[in-house]
């Protein structure tokens, strides 16, 4: 299987995976860059994941379904471009052949879900939307800060190796946040390093692992003691699970 993701708009990435002749996608919204993929390589599309309703997640989807005939699967509670086949935690969405487990992860939406295979290449594959980001998670546009925490203990909890495909390039404003927040983490720095060279040859950041998020991520970190104590810095107030992920979520809202 091939993956690649596919730049669009600002910062965004669609997701392709494909076998050199049958393709699906994740969240494609616009169809261009994806229908200049399929054209360029040759693929059928056959099935369009989304992981939530935001329009720059579903804007290609009625085009890419119109020429393709793809099938689309979405999150049942959230308005998503009809036809599709709702989904919801526990359920799974059959595409090339392999059956990814939905996840429901609410906190950035009220009914965002994941998609999970277990054997793609050798190692799980996640297509997480907005919830989880490389060095940070999705603001709480509908939902609250403790259903983001449960939400990134479901995914934290995968398997190290999973291979995390998330749909923008925000990893070198997370982590630059990451290090203000944890200032003497050594993998922090190093990933930071190594981000920063990577997009500045204009490549991409993503895909990054399970194992690589629970070493330098703040938010998948918010019970380590170095964490919780930043957070306290931060708001006095914050004393449990939920209060310290909130304080972390509310200083990056306004971190520059």
């Amino acid at each position: 299987m091939y993956l690649t993701p596919i730049p669009a708009f600002d910062d965004n990435y669609f997701w392709l995976l494909h076998d050199g002749k049958r393709a699906l996608v994740v969240d494609p919204g616009d169809a261009g860059p994806v229908q200049r993929t399929l054209e360029q390589h040759a693929l059928q599309l056959e099935s369009i994941l989304v992981t939530h309703h935001h329009a720059d997640h579903t804007g290609g989807v009625n085009v890419l379904r119109e020429a393709t005939g793809a099938k689309v699967y979405g999150p049942a509670t959230e308005r998503i471009p009809q036809p599709y086949l709702p989904l919801k935690g526990g359920d799974l969405a059959r595409a090339l052949d392999m059956d990814f487990q939905v996840i429901d992860v609410p906190g950035h939406t009220a009914g965002h879900i994941a998609y999970y295979a277990q054997g793609v290449n050798g190692k799980p594959l996640l297509f997480c939307g907005d919830t989880l980001f490389s060095g940070g998670c999705g603001r709480l546009f509908e939902g609250t800060p403790a259903q983001m925490l449960s939400s990134l203990d479901k995914l934290s909890a995968l398997p190290g190796n999973t291979v995390v495909c998330c749909a923008h390039e925000y990893t070198l404003s997370n982590l630059r946040f990451a290090m203000a927040v944890e200032p003497d983490n050594a993998e922090l720095a190093a990933y930071l390093t190594q981000c920063t060279a990577l997009r500045n040859q204009s490549q991409p950041t993503l895909p990054t692992s399970i194992a690589k998020e629970l070493l330098v991520n703040p938010f998948l970190r918010t019970r380590q003691p170095t964490i919780m104590a930043a957070a306290r810095r931060f708001d006095a107030s914050a004393h449990d699970d939920s209060t310290v992920f909130a304080a972390i979520r509310q200083w990056k809202n306004q971190f520059k």
